[in-house]
């Protein structure tokens, strides 16, 4: 992977916090009765006002058989990821995935959260808290010395601590001026194995934890979901490794 300079870093932080600030927006727009659709509809209006360009609308990733039609991908319970915008319409209890891209300056930037439609199950919250948390377990590890390994050991000791699972097949990567690169990401690993992490190294780091086993099954969208129909929960940071320790780039 090519390394990043400082002020390549200072471009793809204003990237950052330019989709930081759009995943803030689309959080305060959940709510019972609002469209997936109507999410996208924000998301595109935002990131194209600002000059930016949508990461996601337009891509084809490597094995999928479509270029992706929409801006932003809105997950639904036990859809992990790449759930297409649609009609369909949040409900009180849902808990909505919220995975965004955009290209600034040449850069692209990629992030997630999770949102709470009304009042949802103590599971599920306990589901997002602890999917959360394992993010920023990884990211404490993503400092020069220590290998990909280390952050997905420390993504992983989190979930399993807390009975829940990994995604199984799902990763994060590398991102610069493309916006999947090498390396991959792993959600679990072993200590002082892996790549090792140099300053000027970006990763998106991106747990996807599920309440059931893990396992995974694609959907005709081609979005993932659950095999046992469990519920999900993903966040993801793209983060640069620097002297000065982990850079969040995409502070929500």
């Amino acid at each position: 992977m090519e390394l990043r300079t400082p002020q390549e870093i200072k471009i793809m932080a204003e990237g950052g916090r330019r989709l930081g600030a759009v995943l803030q927006r689309l959080r305060s727009e959940v709510r019972p009765g609002v469209t997936t659709l109507s999410l996208d509809r924000v998301a595109r209006k935002i990131i194209t006002e600002g000059g930016d360009t949508p990461a996601f609308l337009n891509y084809r990733p490597e094995g999928a058989r479509r270029a992706y039609p929409y801006t932003l991908c809105a997950s639904v319970n036990d859809v992990v990821v790449h759930g297409q915008p649609s009609n369909y319409v949040l409900r009180d209890g849902d808990i909505v995935k919220l995975d965004l891209g955009l290209k600034h300056e040449g850069f692209y930037l990629d992030a997630a959260i999770t949102a709470a439609v009304g009042k949802v199950p103590a599971e599920d919250k306990k589901l997002m808290a602890v999917t959360e948390e394992s993010l920023y377990a990884g990211i404490k590890e993503a400092k020069p010395g220590n290998t990909l390994g280390d952050i997905g050991y420390a993504i992983e000791r989190v979930v399993r601590k807390h009975k829940f699972s990994i995604a199984e097949g799902l990763t994060g990567h590398g991102i610069g001026r493309a916006l999947h690169e090498d390396p991959t990401v792993f959600n679990f690993g072993d200590r002082g194995t892996g790549v090792k992490l140099v300053s000027g190294m970006v990763i998106a780091i991106e747990p996807m934890v599920t309440v059931g086993a893990g396992a995974i099954v694609q959907l005709k969208d081609e979005s993932y979901g659950t095999m046992d129909r469990s519920h999900a929960a993903h966040f993801e940071h793209t983060v640069a490794i620097t002297d000065a320790g982990p850079l969040i780039l995409t502070r929500v």
